[in-house]
């Protein structure tokens, strides 16, 4: 596994959690929603895409 893939994930974290604050205690809940789930969407994809490679690698490696 790659190291700076956990570190992009960590700094996607860090920055919605930081947003999540500023927002809420601004009094802007919805907009926090919308961070949050901007923020999951967007770590989901980057998950999605290594999982993609991985499964490219391995049919490559078995000849599937």
């Amino acid at each position: 596994m790659q190291v700076d893939l956990i570190f992009k994930v960590a700094a996607i974290g860090i920055l919605v959690a930081v947003l999540n604050q500023l927002l809420v205690r601004s009094g802007r809940e919805e907009q926090a929603m919308m961070t949050n789930l901007a923020g999951l969407i967007t770590v989901m994809l980057i998950i999605v895409r290594e999982i993609s490679n991985m499964f490219e690698v391995i049919r490559a490696t078995f000849g599937l």
